[in-house]
């Protein structure tokens, strides 16, 4: 008996999961989704084993949860919920979702200082600190892009009392009355932006050393 098909059945052809732009958009961010909640498990439980430190965690934690918050704003009404995406993907991912909940890195949440404030000022800042090293990333060099980031982070950093014996704090201060001296348009010259760059994350570091000494004397 013959069988006859409606076309040639190729088993080495890729099955699409989109036949739209649309559509390979909208499955691109789900996935992107998907993989940031899945590292954010990862650091969750590393961080719990000891197997990364306080300082290590707390930037890559905030980070994280950064692009989430995109990443949920970019999905909209695809995604009605973390919870229901992850059941809808039969995601297994306790730790991921409660510190998703909990908005703020556990270094924030167990924080032995005062109280919401405190936490808040260590999450602004943190993000304040991750948006300028990104802004001189993406090469942003004039003094009308990166003067009022800048400004926003010494503003955030400087609320903490002990900020006025950090290093870091005089360096920023430096580099924003050097910005303040030029004119709008003017640009950083690269040796500049890489000095500068520099001088942040050393900042930056010191900053998280100094929130996990208090930890560790308290």
């Amino acid at each position: 008996m013959s069988m006859s098909l409606s076309g040639p059945l190729n088993l080495d052809e890729e099955v699409r999961l989109y036949t739209t732009n649309a559509d390979r958009e909208k499955y691109g961010l789900l996935s992107t989704l998907f993989g940031i909640i899945v590292a954010l498990e990862y650091l969750e439980r590393a961080y719990v084993r000891d197997s990364v430190t306080a300082v290590e965690y707390s930037p890559a934690c905030t980070r994280l949860l950064s692009q989430y918050k995109t990443m949920s704003k970019l999905v909209g009404e695809e995604v009605k919920s973390i919870e229901e995406f992850m059941s809808r993907y039969r995601m297994d991912h306790p730790a991921a979702l409660y510190r998703i909940q909990v908005g703020v890195p556990a270094t924030v949440e167990h924080s032995s200082e005062a109280g919401p404030e405190t936490a808040k000022w260590v999450a602004e800042t943190t993000q304040n600190f991750i948006t300028f090293v990104d802004a001189l990333k993406l090469r942003m060099r004039a003094k009308d892009q990166l003067h009022p980031i800048l400004q926003e982070l010494v503003t955030s950093y400087a609320r903490f009392k002990g900020s006025k014996d950090w290093e870091g704090r005089s360096k920023m201060v430096g580099w924003l009355i050097t910005l303040n001296g030029m004119k709008a348009s003017e640009e950083l010259t690269e040796e500049q932006a890489r000095q500068l760059s520099f001088d942040i994350e050393h900042a930056y570091a010191e900053f998280f050393r100094s929130l996990s000494g208090k930890e560790d004397h308290s």
